[in-house]
């Protein structure tokens, strides 16, 4: 007999529109339904004191990066971020606690027997859900992650401390434009009047909206990339940790970080996230180097971080994950891997609504390719991400599953010395977790 969480969880899962299972048709393009969702809910969401962070990537580990410090700081920390990788609670969390079992199933209850006139989406239902559940916490923070774009999110209800946009790329050009300043223009509606924002790359394309935007509601705007430097002072030792620096541009010496994060992008979302901190500065708190030291130093385990270059195996063969799925994401994941000089063996899975045209040519021709597809309705069937590869000389069979995929790679791996890498969405990395 499934059990009463079972039951609210097959609810949410199969009776609501889903945009990571079923895509466009899940897509709500306004806010009518979170605002009345919120109002039969009595507002919680005006009783947190919030961080929002959108972008096209990076934000979820600048979330985690974030969450981390302030913890370290004595602080009690909620965090919504999406989608899961393999427990729906994963979604909402405070200090690494999913939500309680009883928690969802309460919600869920009360939801069903409620008579709003409205038909909302998983993703309505769970933010309302993360927002009533930290309303009665009572956190310290909120660390509230975009699901997609900005203006037109439904956690774009929430006037924040903090509005945080780590960069912008060409990803999901169906529902946000497909130029970098429409992008932009979707991902900069976070920005509030007179709420500070904290830009993390300069990208000449982004910049002057972001900044038309902040101008015209008199928001203070720092772009991490230059107000602060980053510079990789050793790599991973004895106590697996990676050591920045990061300071003031011209400065003799910064702030030394060791961190158990790893991954091409990490300088850019650390210098994101130091940003962020020293805006935070007075708000309830004193931001302190050492407590950003000892809070970086465990990110994964006090924040409940996985799925972003995470070393799955150390050795026989060594395997890594990393849900990077745009062209932006993807590209220096895969110069990453390149650089490590030994033969690849790549469990690929994606999405049927991305553009391979920008993404597949990323891939290097001389891997070894195991085409799979993720166990959502979005997952682009094997054979045609095969068909697709062939275009640009990506070369491997079929498989079942992601796991009979995964477990081929490793045996070659293993025979030839090489490494495997899982990748191509976030739901293929979920299934090897």
């Amino acid at each position: 007999m499934p059990t009463a969480y079972q039951k609210a969880i097959d609810h949410l899962f199969t009776q609501l529109p889903m945009y990571q299972r079923t895509g466009a048709a899940a897509m709500k393009k306004d806010l009518t339904n979170i605002r009345i969702l919120l109002k039969w809910l009595g507002d919680p969401h005006e009783k947190l004191r919030c961080v929002h962070v959108a972008g096209t990537n990076g934000k979820g580990t600048t979330c985690h990066l974030l969450a981390a410090a302030l913890q370290a700081h004595g602080q009690r920390v909620a965090m919504y971020t999406s989608p899961h990788y393999q427990d729906f609670r994963e979604r909402i969390k405070i200090d690494a606690e999913f939500i309680p079992e009883a928690e969802v199933v309460d919600f869920v209850d009360r939801l069903r027997a409620s008579d709003l006139g409205i038909e909302p989406s998983f993703f309505e239902i769970t933010v309302a859900m993360a927002f009533d559940y930290f309303a009665r916490q009572n956190p310290d923070w909120c660390i509230i992650e975009v699901g997609l774009g900005g203006r037109l999110d439904s956690t774009n209800v929430i006037t924040p401390v903090l509005s945080v946009i780590t960069n912008i790329g060409l990803d999901h050009t169906q529902f946000l434009g497909d130029t970098l300043p429409l992008i932009a223009f979707e991902k900069g509606g976070i920005i509030k009047p007179g709420v500070p924002v904290v830009i993390g790359e300069t990208q000449d394309d982004t910049l002057p909206v972001f900044r038309d935007l902040a101008r015209s509601g008199r928001s203070q705007l720092i772009v991490a990339d230059q107000a602060y430097n980053v510079n990789l002072v050793g790599m991973r030792g004895m106590d697996n940790l990676n050591y920045f620096s990061i300071g003031l541009p011209g400065a003799e010496a910064g702030l030394i970080i060791g961190t158990d994060l790893d991954g091409p992008h990490l300088p850019k979302n650390l210098l994101t996230a130091y940003a962020a901190l020293l805006l935070l500065h007075g708000n309830g708190f004193e931001v302190n180097g050492k407590s950003i030291q000892f809070g970086w130093k465990q990110v994964a385990a006090s924040t409940y971080y996985v799925g972003r270059w995470q070393v799955l195996q150390e050795r026989n063969p060594y395997c890594i994950a990393d849900s990077a799925h745009n062209a932006e994401g993807l590209l220096p994941v895969i110069r990453r891997l390149i650089d490590l000089g030994k033969p690849l063996h790549i469990v690929l899975g994606v999405v049927n609504d991305k553009d391979l045209k920008k993404t597949l040519p990323l891939f290097p021709a001389t891997a070894t390719y195991y085409f799979v597809k993720a166990d959502i309705p979005r997952g682009l069937p094997a054979d045609a991400l095969q068909a697709a590869g062939g275009a640009y000389r990506l070369a491997g069979a079929t498989y079942a599953s992601v796991a009979e995929g995964y477990e081929r790679a490793k045996q070659a791996a293993h025979a030839d010395g090489g490494i495997v890498f899982v990748g191509g969405s976030i739901f293929t990395v979920a299934e090897v977790l």
